[in-house]
């Protein structure tokens, strides 16, 4: 390899001679430098290119062996990226730097030393690029392997790396151009570090975020998610280090702060819709003036309903053979009685556990909660078997709709405002 530097430097050399010899001729007394400088460039880009052409095709055509990404899904991922082309770039570019001096050696010694900091300044910016694409082969790693989780911590590790990669390798450029020396720049950093954390703090945020929601898996993209503080409901679309764009289901898009993910309440929504299940968790209101103990004749009317005809019929002898030893059995008061509200909750258990609709696995109650000065509310609790909304809606309405106009069978009065005219 070094002989044939030396041979390349020597061809070099011997073609370079008559061409500096001819520039000095035709070049304005005094400006011989800087065309000798232009053509100098350009033999070195030119030199640069055909280098970095054959190296491109020699380096890809190798990788192109491994087109299978899942036998091979680390060399398709660098492929995909094309870290192959950087590599080409950088070999290309130390050639040039070994051979630099070659061209007009000796008559140009000036210009040796801006050539040389352009070649290092090169060989800086093609790390960069390097860094920056295997990031993005990272990413097309964990693509061909479906882990989303990882992807969304790259993402955010990704950002990161960039910002702090553009400062740095910033700051290596200007010393190399320059020629100055990086303790110099890196001790006046601590003047402004404060400055630098306030500046970058969303940044920084949003990088611990992505780690934790990436490792913590309770987030992802395409997850259905709510947010109660911005009054969000949809499914991600995009997490990035500073914003996170959600996708409305009203079709409009919501951009909150990423690190709004570590510290607002937000639900995840995405195993119900996995699950294919949903909650309905709705109370109807009745009027407790309403509520009575049912007679004999009422059970007797309400034994044609299927639904509680068993049930009825098991408690009403029950009840009877209770009050055959009780005082006062006449009274309906003494001993234990069934009400319409009671049987009513019953019904409505029993619909909910005959309702094709409803999943039947999931929990499952009909209760009465706390008395407000609207009325007894009885809630509904149990799951649809059809997350998708427009069902889950129409599920959850026939319901209520069935309840609410069956519960005048049993004498209730569901409380609604009364408006005077």
């Amino acid at each position: 390899m070094n002989d044939q530097l030396e041979e390349t430097r020597d061809l070099l050399q011997e073609l370079s001679d008559p061409l500096y010899k001819y520039i000095s001729q035709i070049s304005p007394t005094g400006l011989e430098w800087i065309f000798h400088l232009i053509i100098k460039l350009l033999l070195l880009t030119a030199v640069f290119l055909i280098i970095d052409f054959i190296f491109k095709i020699f380096i890809n055509s190798i990788f192109r062996i491994f087109h299978d990404q899942e036998k091979y899904p680390v060399i398709k991922s660098i492929y995909q990226s094309k870290v192959t082309n950087s590599l080409a770039h950088l070999f290309a570019l130390l050639i040039i730097g070994s051979i630099h001096e070659s061209i007009f050696a000796g008559a140009l010694k000036n210009t040796t030393i801006f050539i040389r900091r352009s070649v290092n300044l090169g060989v800086v910016m093609i790390f960069a690029g390097m860094l920056y694409r295997a990031l993005t082969a990272f990413r097309n790693y964990f693509i061909i392997k479906q882990d989303f989780y990882k992807i969304m911590a790259l993402n955010a590790i990704s950002e990161t790396v960039k910002i702090l990669g553009i400062f740095i390798f910033s700051v290596v450029g200007i010393c190399v151009v320059f020629g100055i020396k990086g303790t110099t720049i890196v001790g006046s950093l601590g003047a402004i570090t404060a400055v630098l954390v306030l500046v970058f703090r969303d940044t920084i945020l949003g990088f611990v975020t992505g780690l934790h929601v990436a490792t913590s898996k309770n987030l992802k993209v395409g997850d259905w998610v709510s947010i109660p503080k911005y009054t969000i409901e949809g499914n991600i679309s995009d997490i990035s280090l500073l914003t996170t764009k959600i996708v409305n289901f009203d079709k409009t898009v919501s951009t909150i702060p990423t690190y709004d993910l570590l510290t607002t309440e937000i639900k995840n929504l995405q195993v119900m819709s996995e699950s294919n299940t949903r909650r309905i968790k709705k109370s109807i209101y009745f009027n407790i003036n309403s509520f009575k103990f049912l007679t004999e004749e009422d059970i007797g009317r309400l034994m044609d309903i299927n639904l509680i005809s068993e049930y009825l019929e098991g408690k009403s002898f029950e009840l009877k053979k209770e009050k055959e030893n009780l005082k006062h059995s006449d009274k309906i008061i003494n001993g234990r009685q069934l009400t319409n509200i009671g049987v009513f909750r019953y019904y409505a258990q029993r619909y909910l556990e005959n309702e094709p609709d409803v999943d039947q696995k999931g929990a499952m109650m009909v209760r009465q909660l706390d008395i407000t000065p609207q009325g007894l509310p009885l809630e509904i609790y149990c799951f649809a078997n059809d997350s998708k909304w427009e069902h889950f809606e129409q599920i959850q309405a026939d319901i209520f709709d069935h309840l609410l106009v069956a519960s005048k069978e049993f004498d209730l009065q569901v409380m609604q405002m009364s408006v005077k005219v």
